[in-house]
Parts: structure tokens; C-alpha cells; sequence
């Protein structure tokens, strides 16, 4: 389990629109950084308490565009620089925000004054392990990644708290985007994981079954 965040969170962070990616408190997410705004985006970061502000846009054609109003701070926690000059970073979710609003830096990316005071239950422990909830999800796992052709790492799967299934499940499955911002913005484990058995329910329901074995694999 990351080590809980205990700096003061600041009223003015980085932001990192990334429309395919969404990251959630105390998961993990790797990053390979390399267009120029978004290196300076990481430098100004490393000096700002370490803090980026993963943010989808509501659009992927459009050269600025609209983000939604919720995304989620995450500390770099592991960073190198490569031969050719990209970043690689590790960020593990701190807390979810609100946006209140954006402006482009100089630098060419963008910086968001943002409100963490909806989410503060984000930067407490975690919830008790709920069995039962974690069984369902298990259970409907099996049958949604078999529906859509993936398959899964069931050892570190088995081994892993309620939380980091949900979390992990809700990050790299394969949901629409509006899909996916609705398991960013649940008020809580419960409710979030509830909205995931209710997508790969649906997933399953509207998907032909794929033979085990082909196409990617769960992280």
C-alpha cells in the first residue's frame, strides 16, 4: 500500500489531459513523458511537490479542449530520463480534485486552480476489506475478460486487497470514456465498484463470447 501523502495540497497543480488514461487514490500509473510541454509540464512538477493533475478531456480532436470537472493528483514516485530525452514516471494517486479553472502556462501546458475539499476522504486509509464485494467483482471478472478477449495475472490478482482489484479493473478495462469518468467521480470503494459489476455486466451482456488467450492482458 503507497505511503499516505501528508503535505499540504496546493490550490494551483500541473495538469496532464490525457484522454485514454485515469488514475485513482492510491493506484499506481506509469507514464512515458515526451512531447516538449508536457517535459516541462514533469520539470515544473518535480519542483511543486511532485504533483500532477491526471485530467480527461471531454474530446480528443480539438488542440485545447474542454476537460471534465473531476480528475486526480498523483505524487511522482519514480522518475529517470532516457537517452532521447523522455521522461518515465511512476504516479500514485494522492487525491481526487475538483476544477475550478485552467489557464495555459508559458511552458505550454496547462496549470488548474483546483478544490480538494469534495474528495478529503481520499487521503484517509483505506475502507476495511469487504470479502463479499470482493468476491462479486472476482466472479464477474472471469466472465467480462473472457467477453471482451483479455486475460489476467490471477496470482497477484488472488493476492490483492478489494481496493487495488477495483481500482486496478477500473483503469485498464476497456470502458468508454464518460464510462470511466463515472468510476473516477464515485463517492467511494462501494460505490465504485459497484458502477464497475454494473459495466462489465452490461459488457457481458452485449458482447460475444472470445476464446480464452487472444488479445491483451489485465495490469
Amino acid at each position: 500500500m503507497p505511503k499516505r501523502y501528508e503535505g499540504r495540497l496546493p490550490e494551483t497543480i500541473a495538469l496532464f489531459p490525457l484522454r485514454s488514461a485515469v488514475l485513482l487514490p492510491r493506484a499506481r500509473l506509469p507514464l512515458n513523458i515526451f512531447e516538449p510541454r508536457y517535459l516541462a509540464m514533469t520539470d515544473y512538477a518535480l519542483g511543486h511537490q511532485r504533483l500532477v493533475g491526471m485530467i480527461r478531456p471531454r474530446f480528443d480532436d480539438d488542440v485545447s479542449p474542454p476537460l471534465y470537472s473531476v480528475g486526480c493528483a498523483g505524487r511522482i514516485i519514480s522518475f529517470s530520463e532516457t537517452g532521447d530525452g523522455r521522461y518515465l514516471i511512476e504516479l500514485t494517486g494522492v487525491s481526487r480534485f475538483r476544477l475550478i479553472e485552467d489557464a495555459q502556462d508559458d511552458r505550454g501546458f496547462r496549470k488548474g486552480v483546483v478544490d480538494w475539499q469534495p474528495f478529503v476522504a481520499d487521503r484517509h486509509d483505506p475502507q476495511e476489506e469487504d470479502p463479499a464485494l470482493r468476491e462479486r467483482v472476482l466472479e464477474l471478472l472471469v466472465r467480462f475478460l473472457d467477453g471482451v478477449g483479455l486475460s489476467a495475472d490471477w496470482d497477484t490478482i488472488e493476492g490483492a486487497s478489494a481496493e487495488t482489484i477495483v481500482n486496478s479493473v477500473s483503469m485498464t478495462c476497456p470502458f468508454e470514456p464518460d464510462e470511466k469518468q463515472a468510476l473516477l467521480e464515485a463517492e467511494g470503494l462501494r460505490q465504485r465498484a459497484e458502477t464497475l459489476i454494473a459495466l462489465m455486466e452490461m459488457a457481458v451482456a452485449d458482447t460475444p463470447q472470445k476464446e480464452s488467450g487472444h488479445g491483451g492482458q489485465l495490469q
